[in-house]
């Protein structure tokens, strides 16, 4: 019987044979962030932690970058990793409840995810930039 199956065709379903959808890039962008949060916002953390520790010099190297324009795009990006994987938990935990499982329902509250989270880094960052501290 195995002689008769087609070649053409993949044994089990994969990436290649699913078209992309919004609802199938949250959910992976949603692992991507969490990882980006974990790792970046660590090493982040860490350079911080022992630049305070290190003594006025090496902290304030540290902050040099940090208000500088890599460390404002550095924190757009961050910003942005954090509100979507958020967003995402949330529209996550709403499906757990067993809602939300509509063809129409999870794909405008997937979209609805992106344009929220860019709409939240926006506003987060356009009111970091209007204060005198930066």
């Amino acid at each position: 019987m195995a002689a008769n199956r087609p070649t053409a065709r993949p044994i089990s379903p994969h990436l290649s044979v699913f078209k992309w959808r919004f609802t199938m890039a949250v959910s992976i962008i949603h692992r991507a962030t969490g990882t980006a949060l974990a790792f970046g916002g660590g090493v982040l953390f860490l350079w911080w932690l022992l630049a305070a520790a290190s003594g006025p010099d090496a902290y304030a190297v540290f902050y040099s970058v940090a208000r500088g324009p890599i460390g404002i795009l550095v924190g757009v990006g961050l910003s942005w990793v954090f509100f979507q994987h958020l967003l995402s938990g949330l529209r996550h935990l709403y499906m757990d409840t067993g809602a939300g499982y509509g063809l129409a329902e999870a794909r405008s509250s997937a979209v609805a995810v992106f344009a929220g989270a860019v709409l939240l880094t926006v506003l987060l960052w356009v009111a970091i930039l209007s204060t005198k501290g930066l």
